[in-house]
C-alpha cells in the first residue's frame, strides 16, 4: 500500500494543487477581510463567530477541492480508460483504488487544517492592528478553536469523498465536482437564528457516508468492466 501511495503521489504532481490552495487562502482571507472591515463590528458580534466563519469558508472551497482531486485520480483514469494500464500490472485492484481514495481524503484534511489555521492567523493579524473585532483572543480560546478544526476537518475530509457514488456512476467528472458544491452549499447554509455548519454531527455524518461510499467503490472495483 506504501509503495502504491508513493506511486500515486508522483504521478499527481501537486505542483497545481497546493498554488490552488495558497491562491484560494487568499481569496478566502480578502473576501472576509474585506466584508468585515467594511461593515465593522456588525460583520462579527465575538471572536467564535469569527472561527465559525472562517472554518465554514475553507471546509466548503476544499471539499469542492477534494471533489477535483478525485475526478483526476480516479474518475478520469476510468473514464479515459488509462487506468487500464494500472490493472495490466499485477496490482490488487482494490489496494489501488483505496490507495487514491486515501490520497484524496488525506490531503483534504492537511489542507483544510492548515489553511484553516492560516486564514485564521492571518485574519486575527489584521484584527489585532485594527481592532474590528471586539474582545481579546486568548491561549485558551485558541486552543479550543485548533481542537474543533481537527474535529470538522476529519469531517470535511470524509465528506469530499462522498462525491465518488456520484462520479463512480457513469464516470463524470462533472457530477463529481457538482455534487460536491451542491454539498457545500448545504452543509454551509446559515441563517440568522441557525448555522448548521456548527453542528458537529452533521459533518461527521457525511463522513461516515463518504467512508461508506469509499468502502462500495472499493468492493466493486473488481466488478467494473472499463473495457
Amino acid at each position: 500500500m506504501l509503495n502504491l501511495l508513493k506511486i500515486e503521489m508522483k504521478k499527481m504532481k501537486l505542483g497545481w494543487y497546493v498554488r490552488g490552495a495558497v491562491f484560494a487562502n487568499f481569496i478566502i482571507l480578502g473576501f472576509l477581510w474585506m466584508v468585515t472591515f467594511t461593515e465593522g463590528k456588525d460583520t462579527f458580534q465575538t471572536i467564535d463567530e469569527t472561527f465559525l466563519v472562517i472554518g465554514t469558508f475553507v471546509r466548503a472551497v476544499f471539499i469542492i477541492f477534494g471533489a477535483v482531486l478525485i475526478s483526476k485520480l480516479i474518475i478520469s483514469e476510468f473514464k479515459n480508460k488509462t487506468i487500464l494500464v494500472m490493472f495490466t500490472y499485477p496490482i490488487n485492484r482494490k489496494k489501488l483504488l483505496a490507495a487514491k481514495l486515501l490520497i484524496a481524503g488525506g490531503l483534504t484534511f492537511i489542507t483544510i487544517l492548515i489553511s484553516n489555521a492560516c486564514v485564521a492567523a492571518a485574519f486575527f493579524l489584521l484584527n489585532s492592528i485594527y481592532g474590528v473585532i471586539p474582545g481579546e483572543l486568548t491561549a485558551s480560546m485558541v486552543s479550543q478553536q485548533a481542537l474543533k478544526m481537527i474535529v470538522f476537518a476529519f469531517g470535511a475530509a470524509g465528506t469530499s469523498l462522498v462525491p465518488i457514488f456520484f462520479g463512480m456512476r457513469k464516470h463524470s467528472a462533472a457530477a463529481t465536482i457538482i455534487s460536491s458544491v451542491v454539498i457545500s452549499m448545504l452543509i454551509s447554509s446559515t441563517s440568522p437564528d441557525f448555522s448548521i455548519s456548527s453542528i458537529v454531527y452533521i459533518p461527521l455524518s457525511l463522513a461516515a457516508v463518504g467512508l461508506i461510499f469509499s468502502f462500495l467503490a472499493v468492493r466493486r472495483i473488481e466488478k467494473i468492466d472499463v473495457f
